[in-house]
């Protein structure tokens, strides 16, 4: 493995300056502190997100996911995103409580361009904001609401070259290990296994609000 401090390691931003150049004005007049309506037609058509956090514990970036729209757009400064069920763990909101910075990365099925969004977060539980949440009478239970600092959409040269929305290039799944297969691994055979993968769409499909 390589010295971490041998010369050829950059450790200062003068560094790294010098060795990538300036930015064009393509790369930062895309950046605003509000959702514009171009970038608000983004969050709308995005089913998808990946939600990162830092917290005294650690660093932690989740997938979050349902149907378009699901980041509910309150007004230019600021994103609404329900918390839906899930394993629990509440990393993101453990972090959020002790760290309020989070960022999105929004990804829409089939387009290049990503939406990125930062800015800072509180969770709430006031009752009539996860009532206007609710799918099929089920209400998350907290909902975070976040207030934008900066806004820019990222080019589409990471999805070119990883060809992320050609079919073609999809793996089978039945390659990789299975999370019952992990789960038993990890456990010594105490969870998971061909029970857990057998049951875990019928599971999912009843708590998936």
């Amino acid at each position: 493995m390589p010295d971490p401090l041998s010369p050829h390691t950059l450790t200062t931003i003068a560094d790294l300056e010098a060795l990538y150049g300036q930015p064009g004005e393509t790369s930062t007049v895309k950046e605003v502190a509000r959702i514009t309506p171009q970038y608000r037609a983004y969050i709308e058509a995005s089913p998808f997100a990946s939600l990162a956090t830092a917290g005294p514990e650690g660093l932690d970036c989740s997938p979050r996911g349902d149907k378009p729209g699901f980041v509910r757009v309150h007004d230019e400064k600021t994103l609404m995103l329900p918390d839906r069920r899930g394993n629990n763990r509440i990393d993101s909101l453990r972090n959020i409580v002790s760290d309020p910075r989070v960022a999105l990365l929004f990804l829409i099925p089939g387009v290049g361009n990503t939406l990125r969004v930062n800015g800072r977060a509180r969770i709430s539980v006031e009752p009539e904001l996860l009532d206007s949440f609710a799918v099929e009478d089920k209400a998350p239970r907290s909902v975070m609401v976040m207030t934008v600092d900066a806004v820019y959409f990222q080019c589409a040269r990471a999805l070119v070259r990883s060809e992320l929305w050609n079919p073609a290039r999809h793996i089978d799944p039945k390659s990789l290990p299975s999370a019952g297969q992990i789960l038993a691994a990890l456990s010594h055979d105490r969870v998971g296994g061909e029970t857990y993968d057998r049951e875990w769409s019928g599971r999912a499909a009843k708590t998936m609000w």
